[in-house]
């Protein structure tokens, strides 16, 4: 059951240094035997532990981490929820996503800041005028909501964007979903992982898998840094790790690993009452609740697994933010970081089996992968508990780069990556 704090225990903990905060999931030794492992302390991997024990009754599963709950790309990521996604696989996914978000909090009994602000993507030129409208009539047609704004509304949304004629960037037009925006990344870890332990899951953070237990041509556990643990059905969900993974199985992924870097400036009254994201600087920003500006640019141009920023991106994201808002050009960045990213040809996801029996797979989510985790999770609990592919996720399979049945959302993304 959910912690419920009284006032007067919030005033005791917080006198008490804190030391006296019961916990919001446990932290127990791993059993020897569960139905399922779940490789990764992320949010895919906790929705995922969350979904088979409150969807499917299975809730006799390993969440295992080598590092600590919410740390990889979960917790270095800019926060951005939406939907607006150009072929109807994707917008399927990514919807279903943005629902369960909008009841996640009720879901989980935990408030994960959940601001529906909007996403507002800019053209900047006639071309990308008409591929907005293109794209718009795309989610028209696959049940999205969404609007074409004039330069004129675009003001009221961003009264401070550069829009003048002679702007380097001229603003022509753009879409505006209003159900996307920003939720808390923490929050969302913490509350499933909360949510997953109350149903009985076990997360077992600093616990490295070193290698797979098999029996034939089958997985049947991992072995850790804390010892062997058994499962008929182990599951990766480690994003920009998953080709490492994937190698210690005996396999190859057709996926590349990037650094994707991020900003915050120190923080400023309210100025930006939506998410803007310009399709030729590549920059995009918006205001956390605490007011810093946070802002991203496009992926590193080699792949890394490294997990911090450098000058050029910096460089590069910074001057495309000052193209659209040369107002912020006094303000001064206070963090830097970069999550690693797993990038396949279609820029889409792929939940499916693995090549080796008894595996299976989350990855490949590149840049999408934090507004994907409800559903993202929802669609692999689904699979691992059943053995049958959502509705909502079945053009997703690793099948489909031998097939040739592409979902390419590269240009749907409205920014490089």
């Amino acid at each position: 059951m959910p912690v419920r704090l009284s006032a007067f225990s919030l005033v005791r903990n917080a006198l008490s240094s804190h030391e006296r905060w019961p916990q919001l999931w446990r932290s127990p030794e791993p059993r020897r035997r569960y139905d399922v492992i779940v490789i990764g302390g992320g949010g895919h991997g906790l929705a995922t532990a969350y979904y088979l024990a409150k969807e499917h009754g299975i809730g006799n599963v390993a969440v295992i981490e080598k590092g600590w709950l919410g740390g990889g790309n979960t917790g270095r990521n800019t926060t951005v929820v939406r939907s607006n996604y150009f072929y109807p696989e994707s917008a399927r996914l990514y919807d279903l996503s943005l629902r369960l978000y909008e009841g996640l909090s009720r879901d989980i009994g935990f408030n994960i800041m959940l601001s529906q602000r909007g996403v507002l993507t800019l053209a900047h030129n006639s071309h990308q005028l008409e591929m907005l409208a293109r794209w718009l009539n795309a989610m028209h047609l696959n049940g999205i909501d969404g609007e074409l704004l004039e330069p004129s509304r675009i003001r009221e949304w961003v009264p401070l964007l550069n829009d003048s004629p002679t702007a380097r960037y001229p603003v022509k037009g753009a879409v505006l979903q209003r159900r996307g925006g920003v939720a808390r990344h923490d929050a969302v870890a913490w509350g499933y992982a909360r949510a997953a332990d109350a149903l009985g899951v076990d997360i077992i953070q600093n616990c490295e898998v070193v290698g797979f237990l098999r029996e034939g041509d089958r997985i049947v556990g991992v072995e850790t840094s804390r010892g062997e643990l058994r499962a008929p059905k182990v599951a990766l969900a480690v994003a920009g790790h998953s080709s490492v993974l994937a190698a210690k199985a005996g396999f190859r992924l057709p996926v590349t690993s990037y650094a994707l870097q991020a900003f915050v400036t120190e923080p400023v009254k309210p100025v930006l009452s939506c998410v803007v994201v310009s399709m030729s600087t590549g920059a995009y920003v918006s205001q956390s609740d605490k007011g810093e500006l946070v802002t991203g640019g496009a992926l590193d141009l080699y792949p890394s697994y490294a997990q911090r920023g450098n000058l050029p991106t910096l460089q590069g994201a910074v001057a495309g933010l000052l193209e659209l808002f040369p107002c912020f050009s006094r303000l001064r960045m206070l963090r830097q970081w970069a999550g690693i990213v797993d990038v396949v040809h279609d820029s889409s996801p792929i939940i499916d089996e693995a090549p080796v029996k008894g595996l299976y797979l989350n990855c490949g989510w590149g840049t999408g992968g934090f507004k994907a985790i409800p559903g993202g999770g929802f669609a692999f609990a689904h699979l691992l508990a059943t053995g049958r592919h959502h509705p909502a996720a079945e053009g997703f399979t690793l099948n489909r780069f031998t097939r040739g049945a592409m979902i390419d959302e590269g240009a749907a993304a409205g920014i490089s990556h």
